[in-house]
């Protein structure tokens, strides 16, 4: 068989990078209206997507996973910013409980990388899977708005925050839909919850990208445009438009009947934890 005939044998990846980050710039816009207009992490949509995409570019199945996680966190943090900085404005974030939790969110991130490496790529899609399955069902349940009227447990911020530190950086999201209904059960009202969660996402997101940054320091089969295990054309394409995006997505939700949509958005979940169950 000729040179010529084995080359169309082999199936040939689908984007240049240079169509990588444009793919990207317009999933960070989906995302990030997502994000404001649900109030989910735009984690919870662009790890999915990312893995698609990885996989028509034929990457290295054991490294899929971890790529599209690693840089759904680096570009929560500038999301998560950005959504500080409107929440601050507002008031809203209750800033001595944040401090309380961000350091043991912190040192569960570190650990979640670390233990990402380290959970085989099958293990790690199913996990995700599962994570997809409990937001729809947690989308599609009435919402709890007001704080709980027990007196707030601010001891169990500690072990508490590690779990979703370690959850989250497994999984490659903020945390916010973990994180929001514990403060909510603990004390605080939605919209307090849902800016102290913003803030508390941005020690997680830094801690994890930076740790999934040097875990792949030193593997030379990683992509060019690989920064660790960070890939450098989806994040800028995603941090480029998601910062701009998140606040339109949070008025839109002041304008349309969110409730409907949510219901909308719960089959988009079921459907991408279809696809990556499949």
């Amino acid at each position: 068989m000729s040179r010529y005939h084995s080359a169309l044998l082999i199936p040939q990846p689908l984007f240049t990078v240079t169509e990588i980050f444009l793919a990207s710039l317009l999933l960070g816009i989906v995302a990030g209206i997502c994000a404001g207009l649900f109030g989910i992490g735009g984690g919870t949509l662009i790890v999915p997507v990312l893995v698609w995409i990885l996989q028509i570019q034929q990457f290295n199945p054991e490294q899929i996973m971890l790529i599209a996680v690693a840089t759904s966190l680096a570009t929560a943090v500038f999301t998560s910013a950005a959504s500080v900085r409107s929440h601050h404005k507002l008031g809203n974030i209750d800033w001595p409980r944040a401090r309380h939790l961000a350091p043991s969110m912190l040192l569960g991130a570190t650990g979640g990388a670390v233990l990402a490496e380290y959970i085989s790529a099958e293990l790690l899609r199913w996990f995700f899977v599962a994570y997809l399955l409990y937001t729809s069902v947690q989308m599609a349940t009435p919402a709890q708005t007001k704080g709980s009227s027990h007196p707030a447990k601010q001891h169990l911020d500690y072990p508490i925050g590690l779990l979703i530190g370690v959850l989250s950086a497994i999984l490659g999201i903020g945390g916010g839909t973990m994180t929001v209904p514990y403060l909510v059960g603990n004390g605080l009202i939605m919209k307090n919850a849902v800016a102290t969660s913003s803030t508390c996402a941005i020690p997680i997101a830094l801690s994890a990208a930076t740790s999934y940054v040097m875990l792949g320091w030193q593997d030379t089969n990683l992509p060019f445009g690989s920064l660790g295990y960070l890939y450098l054309p989806a994040f800028a394409g995603i941090a480029l438009s998601g910062v701009f995006t998140a606040p339109w997505g949070a008025k839109l939700a002041h304008r349309l009947p969110a409730q409907s949509l949510k219901r909308y958005f719960v089959l988009v979940l079921l459907a991408l934890a279809i696809k990556m169950a499949w």
